[in-house]
């Protein structure tokens, strides 16, 4: 019964909406991220920079259209597709490196995200949490 009641917690919630991404060197809130679908894909833009020094920095290591735009407004994952309770399929833009990783997304719990980048196999990559904006 209680495994019933935990899967019915999240069938209820989806991927989309705005996430706290967190800066792994102080564990701080980086950024606000919105997660939204266009079509039958999923994408993501930083809506907001939190932090002040960072609000005007562009993204100087991109390269094509994405080179030296603003950070803040930046689609940073693209082209992912609902795979059962996962997202995949796509990529994700680091902007402080300018390259690009595959990645997925699945909703953990009801307010965390996971998202795991890597270059060829997902066993080798690197995995973040994001934390859903409360009242949002």
């Amino acid at each position: 019964m209680a495994f019933c009641m935990g899967v019915g917690l999240t069938w209820g919630q989806d991927v989309f909406g705005e996430w706290y991404s967190i800066d792994p060197d102080t564990g701080d809130n980086e950024s606000i991220i919105r997660v939204y679908e266009q079509g039958d894909e999923v994408f993501a833009r930083i809506e907001t920079i939190l932090r002040e020094e960072d609000k005007d920095k562009t993204c100087i290591e991109c390269t094509g259209a994405d080179k030296n735009k603003p950070i803040e407004g930046l689609v940073i994952m693209k082209g992912l597709k609902k795979d059962g309770q996962e997202y995949n399929g796509g990529k994700i833009l680091d902007p402080k490196n300018g390259k690009y990783y595959k990645c997925y997304i699945t909703l953990e719990e009801k307010n965390k995200l996971k998202l795991r980048g890597y270059i060829g196999f997902s066993a080798i990559g690197r995995t973040e949490y994001w934390y859903r904006v409360e009242g949002k």
